[in-house]
């Protein structure tokens, strides 16, 4: 594994060559969509990407837990997470990554 991250500012420098917009404008793109997409999650709609997946926000209930070292039973408070759930397309083109 190459260990590399793709950071916002790669987003915005990939938008800047491929698009022709200016480098500010660029990454003001990105930060606009980033907020636009946070927003619908905070507020519980999906965001379904065409060819790359859906995230979505999930409520999860209260429970017990165990403390793997003690096992001693923790309660776990109910929460919202959030979950990605990638398309065929992107499942397919991860696995290909795989044979090369």
């Amino acid at each position: 594994m190459a260990g590399k991250t793709l950071t916002r500012m790669d987003l915005s420098e990939s938008v800047f060559r491929e698009v022709g917009l200016s480098r500010n404008e660029s990454a003001t793109l990105v930060e606009d969509i980033l907020q636009h997409m946070s927003d619908a999650l905070v507020s519980g709609e999906q965001v379904k990407i065409s060819s790359f997946g859906t995230f979505s926000v999930r409520e999860k209930a209260a429970r017990v837990g165990r403390n793997p070292k003690t096992g001693e039973e923790v309660p776990i408070s109910p929460r919202r997470v959030l979950t990605f759930r990638p398309s065929h397309l992107m499942k397919d083109k991860v696995a290909a990554g795989n044979r090369k």
